[in-house]
């Protein structure tokens, strides 16, 4: 994605004449119309509290089992960002249901790529051909139409019109699968989606489960939305807007790839695992996360061209390395305190093809089947962040 991310050394959005009443309210006042649960912001932890509360409620009804019982393991899946990279992850999904240890997740999160590859994660292994057929038969047309660059550098949203990302995304997100991720949130399962609200400069955690649940008559136009808008990169891809009320009045926010606040996250700053056990009535045996950096932890070396465009977009794509980075020692650090296993996957060293433009279709098949060679002969999975024990494996 470096190639298209240049553009934000150049590019900026048209004049707007829509609502700002979130700049006067606050962000967390702003709700969308008929779906009370359907998303909390990066700065009210309390409110994905609530929600993990909850859930574990309607699992131990699920179960049958009186409060106060001890529920089974739990197993958490986060997604990251990483443009064409979402191949890997999607080959090691695939690779892990063919060594046959593949667990079903209690939560899953994704940002980016990663919302692409959350939902059929989190249906599970019959979801994997859909994901195998997109990141390895997609090329950039199914992803993307430029736009004429010297109009869309000066007076567009964006360099590209992503109407054939949305095609995409609308063939296979259908109401038969949204109905099925209604029917696990309802058993106790969670799946949070992350864009950024490029107006407040945070970001909002989708609730999907309870979008889906919801009998909203626009819950799957939302949900496909909210899909693109995760994926949006700035100034590359357009925004997407969202229309809210705050205080009964409505607006619009203009929302962005969710990697502008963060490639991945698990639970925000806040949020205790152990409080919410405890108030919902019931214990954990146990819990494990599992993260998918669909990314490297390093830079590819490039001879950089001594002109903006090229130094910008090195330096961006060197930003998001070291931003995702830290990501994943916030992580390491939740999961700690909430005594939560810790299991990390990436792009390493040993993968070599060559990448010749965004959504290059050779190269994606060559990653997935990287993925899925790695995780079906058991994958060596990591258990601590790059540089604080580099020997820690399985």
């Amino acid at each position: 994605m470096a190639a298209l991310a240049l553009g934000v050394a150049v590019s900026g959005c048209s004049p707007s004449d829509r609502p700002r009443l979130a700049a006067m309210h606050g962000t967390s006042h702003a709700a969308i119309p008929g779906i009370a649960d359907a998303r909390s912001f990066s700065d009210q932890p309390e409110v994905m509290e609530q929600e993990l509360e909850k859930a574990l409620v309607r699992e131990g009804k699920h179960l049958g089992l009186p409060k106060g019982s001890v529920l089974p393991p739990a197993h958490f899946l986060a997604l990251s960002g990483g443009g064409d990279d979402g191949a890997y992850g999607a080959g090691l999904l695939a690779g892990w249901t063919a060594h046959g240890d593949r667990p079903e997740f209690k939560m899953v999160t994704g940002v980016s790529t990663g919302a692409l590859i959350a939902p059929f994660a989190f249906l599970g292994r019959d979801y994997d051909s859909v994901l195998k057929d997109v990141y390895t038969n997609s090329t950039p047309e199914n992803i993307y139409a430029p736009r004429f660059i010297v109009t869309a550098a000066l007076t567009d949203d964006a360099l590209a019109d992503t109407a054939p990302l949305y095609q995409t995304i609308s063939r296979h997100v259908d109401a038969a699968l949204m109905a099925k991720i209604a029917a696990e949130y309802r058993k106790g399962r969670l799946l949070f989606i992350q864009t950024t609200d490029l107006d407040a400069g945070v970001a909002v955690r989708w609730n999907i489960g309870a979008i889906a649940e919801s009998g909203h008559p626009d819950a799957l136009t939302l949900i496909r939305r909210i899909l693109l808008a995760s994926a949006s990169i700035p100034a590359a891809f357009p925004p997407v807007l969202f229309d809210v009320e705050t205080d009964g009045q409505p607006h619009q926010e203009l929302h962005v790839d969710g990697g502008a606040v963060s490639q991945a996250f698990l639970l925000p700053p806040g949020v205790s695992l152990r409080e919410a056990r405890r108030e919902s009535g019931y214990k954990r045996k146990g819990a494990t996360a599992y993260v998918i950096r669909n990314s490297r932890l390093t830079v590819a070396y490039s001879d950089v061209d001594r002109r903006t465009l090229p130094i910008a977009q090195k330096a961006v794509s060197t930003l998001i390395n070291y931003n995702g980075q830290g990501d994943l020692y916030r992580m390491y650090t939740l999961t700690k305190i909430a005594n939560v296993g810790f299991n990390l996957a990436y792009i390493d060293s040993d993968f070599q093809a060559p990448h010749k433009e965004d959504f290059d279709q050779a190269y994606m098949r060559a990653l997935y089947a990287y993925g899925f060679d790695k995780a079906a002969h058991g994958f060596p999975w990591r258990h601590t962040p790059p540089g604080l024990d580099a020997s820690a494996r399985d």
